[in-house]
């Protein structure tokens, strides 16, 4: 059986060591880690992580300081970075990563761009409307333009074939964001916060 919230992990180098050491600190904080980049060279890192929240895919500024808290002190034990960095914590955004099974089930409806490791059909970038994620083929399913044929099919790409994915913004996009924004709020005035 596929889990759903596995994430296909892309890094290489130091931004898989770094992902290897922080994934189990942001999990037991109550999150899940995107993705983890290193931008700059040796005069000047920058470590940037991407994570969400576990319930929701949301992560405002408190939980990016929240994890920012977690991770530093593991990262300065184990040291894996030799010069100094800067450390960055954000979240996926509204163009954000796909990288979980349920990613692409959580955005059915939703543009997305997909890119292989290895070609189909002589192709490697795939964009068109999400349908979900097929738990029987482990594969994610998408509408997409085909030669020969006047509307987008459906087919499958192979997860473990992904070398990355994306959603696209779109009206839709923006549209499904105001709206849980909108719930994210009322939750909060709910459970007694305020929007001061």
């Amino acid at each position: 059986m596929v889990d759903m919230n596995k994430r296909l992990a892309n890094e290489n180098g130091l931004a898989k060591t770094i992902a290897e050491i922080i994934e189990p600190v942001i999990e037991d904080a109550g999150y899940q880690l995107v993705r983890v980049r290193i931008i700059g060279d040796e005069d000047g890192l920058t470590v940037q992580i991407m994570a969400e929240n576990l319930s929701d895919g949301t992560l405002g500024v408190d939980d990016c300081a929240k994890i920012s808290r977690a991770i530093s002190p593991v990262l300065e034990v184990e040291d894996p970075i030799a010069n100094e960095y800067r450390l960055e914590v954000s979240s996926p955004g509204m163009s954000r990563p796909l990288v979980r099974p349920i990613d692409f089930d959580r955005n059915a409806g939703m543009e997305a761009k997909v890119e292989l490791a290895n070609m189909i059909d002589g192709r490697k970038r795939f964009r068109g409307k999400l349908e979900g994620f097929d738990v029987e083929e482990n594969e994610i399913r998408i509408f997409v333009e085909v030669e020969g044929f006047s509307e987008p099919q459906l087919i499958g790409l192979d997860f473990n074939n992904i070398e990355e994915a994306r959603l696209v913004i779109t009206d839709a996009l923006l549209n499904a964001g105001k709206k849980a924004q909108k719930a994210r709020a009322k939750n909060n005035v709910k459970d007694g916060e305020t929007n001061d």
